[in-house]
């Protein structure tokens, strides 16, 4: 599923846009417009406009075009780029194993005859203009020791839940979670406020270990604990069987043995 690396994945892909002018864009899909975007709105501002920058804040990908106007790319749960008829991601853990042009959501054609393309088979994702980038907190790669005491560690929700929240930190995602609580050793029903300063130092270290592991093994999917998140899973490090519950409303794997 999209997180971060996903995104930065495709943030990279993108740049392949750059320089190109757009010639038509297929937004036919009202479902996947978001935020009050229109077809006729998207077009207008696209058509004949230039890819100045392919930026990315969180889960959010940004495409700055010369008309001075910033279009919002969000891919959901399942959603693919392709461009020029390529993609840097095949598959997506728990999306569809087919590749259906059926799905393409966005498509934006270039004069020079390429395109770019949003494929999400359940639609879950979706294009907006102008979208508020000031709505979502620090990057998570950028989520220093700092962030994590002023952002993070405070009151009395659940860690797990407060690594989630996109407007502390943008960018973290189910699997990203359970992989960092994991390696730092940190029950993810802890109060993150009960976090003693060395935790959150270890909290924030183990965090950019793991945006650095997946992103240099392709997906947010790579983690050593991603094979035991099934009901009846072992930690990989103790062989102790995993918890699994419900925390800030995602399914959780945690290990009772040395997450405290």
């Amino acid at each position: 599923m999209p997180e971060i690396i996903e995104i930065e994945i495709y943030r990279r892909q993108g740049e392949a846009m750059l320089g190109r002018r757009i010639e038509r864009v297929v937004a036919d899909d009202d479902w996947f417009l978001k935020e009050g975007a229109t077809a006729e709105a998207v077009a207008a501002v696209c058509e004949g406009a230039v890819v100045d920058a392919v930026r990315r804040r969180g889960k959010l990908m940004l495409v700055d075009l010369s008309s001075g106007v910033t279009l919002g790319w969000r891919y959901g749960m399942t959603g693919r780029l392709l461009v020029d008829g390529a993609a840097e991601i095949e598959h997506l853990e728990y999306s569809s194993m087919r590749n259906e042009p059926a799905w393409d959501r966005f498509v934006v054609h270039f004069d020079d005859g390429g395109s770019a393309r949003i494929r999400d088979p359940r639609r879950l994702g979706g294009v907006s203009i102008d979208p508020d980038e000031s709505a979502l907190g620090v990057d998570a790669f950028d989520a220093a020791p700092a962030v994590i005491r002023d952002r993070v560690a405070v009151g009395r929700v659940a860690l797990k839940a407060r690594l989630l929240d996109q407007t502390r930190i943008a960018g973290i995602g189910n699997l990203i979670a359970d992989e960092t609580m994991w390696r730092a050793g940190l029950d993810p029903a802890r109060p993150a406020g009960e976090l003693s300063p060395n935790e959150q130092r270890r909290l924030a270290t183990h965090l950019r270990a793991v945006l650095d592991d997946f992103l240099r093994d392709g997906g947010s999917h790579t983690g050593r604990l991603q094979d035991h998140r099934v009901r009846g899973g072992v930690c990989p490090r103790c062989g102790t069987t995993l918890d699994r519950r419900e925390i800030g409303g995602r399914t959780t794997f945690s290990c009772p043995q040395h997450q405290s």
